[in-house]
């Protein structure tokens, strides 16, 4: 499907810096505040995850909201997107991916980039109450929509009407060296400060599952990965994780409406994270790539909305019969 228009977003020029935008609304916007509705869901392997809901518009459609690495339903863009969304029809179910809700899990596992098996679960739990399931991700929670959606592993519901990612990694083994790089250090050593510190709790409940002298090999996120997240998730190392895991390879499956909104600015993202050629080879896939935004920013004012939420919102009008 050609590239969809990219000209809309326009923020003032101090914002034309992918940095700038990637960090204002971590740092600046106005807090929104949900009074959610938390349900524990309880796996097969005998652990948990968590989600919040927001049940104020019609209980005939609802959006599944996924975060991105470390985040949670707290997050910044979630609340964002929460707002806009139940403001208009929708009933919300964000998501925590497991060890992210504030109350660690209770097994070794965690979560990753192609973490579908929780979402999997909770779609097969709530299917049945819902005439039409929406499923939005953000950056790492984008691949992980992606893949869910077109690697063939689960049985897609057919609920399901359209999905959305939001500075999607599409290519985690080029993203993974793309952070790596000068420019995106601070971000890369918050992650790790956060990761490293769920290791440690882990430890204490698994010691003979983790090598917690490792932690002084981890100075990347590739390493992470290497010493922890692929161990611990039964991928024989990192580079087999981000092969494994990838949704770009899998991209020319998606057959239910998909859009991926992935900046130009973004500097957490590799050239090959925007699909280009998946896209135009695929009536299902649209792509959106605005000169401006940073990773998960879209920063803007004189809005009830953040530009990308409107877009959620008006891409998932466009495929409900319920709107």
């Amino acid at each position: 499907m050609p590239v969809l228009p990219i000209d809309t977003y326009r923020p003032p020029i101090w914002l034309r810096n992918g940095h700038i935008n990637t960090f204002y609304p971590y740092l600046f916007r106005r807090k929104i505040h949900h009074k959610y509705d938390r349900k524990k869901y309880i796996t097969a392997d005998d652990d948990f995850y968590d989600v919040d809901w927001l049940t104020k518009g019609s209980n005939q459609k609802l959006a599944i909201l996924l975060h991105g690495l470390e985040g949670s339903s707290g997050s910044q863009y979630i609340m964002g997107t929460t707002h806009a969304l139940s403001q208009n029809g929708y009933y919300v179910a964000a998501m925590n991916f497991r060890s992210c809700s504030g109350e660690m899990n209770l097994k070794p596992v965690m979560y990753h980039s192609g973490w579908t098996e929780d979402l999997h679960h909770f779609i097969s739990q709530i299917s049945v109450e819902y005439d039409e399931i929406f499923i939005c991700g953000f950056s790492l929670g984008g691949n992980v929509t992606m893949k869910y959606c077109s690697d063939s592993v689960y049985p897609l519901c057919s609920k399901i009407k359209a999905v959305i990612g939001v500075s999607v990694p599409c290519d985690l083994k080029a993203g993974s060296l793309k952070i790596k790089e000068i420019q995106n250090r601070l971000y890369e050593q918050k992650f790790l400060e956060s990761l490293l510190k769920k290791v440690k709790l882990k430890f204490q409940h698994f010691p003979d599952l983790m090598d917690l002298s490792k932690i002084e090999l981890v100075k990347t996120l590739w390493d992470f990965d290497e010493y922890f997240t692929a161990p611990l998730h039964g991928f024989k190392d990192a580079e087999d994780y981000y092969d494994t895991c990838n949704s770009l390879q899998f991209l020319q499956n998606i057959k239910i409406p998909t859009l991926i909104v992935n900046a130009l600015d973004d500097s957490f993202l590799p050239d090959s994270s925007y699909p280009y050629r998946e896209a135009d080879a695929n009536e299902s896939l649209f792509l959106m790539t605005p000169k401006y935004g940073g990773h998960v920013g879209f920063t803007t004012f004189g809005s009830s909305y953040y530009w990308i939420e409107s877009v959620i919102l008006d891409f998932l009008n466009k495929y409900s019969e319920n709107s």
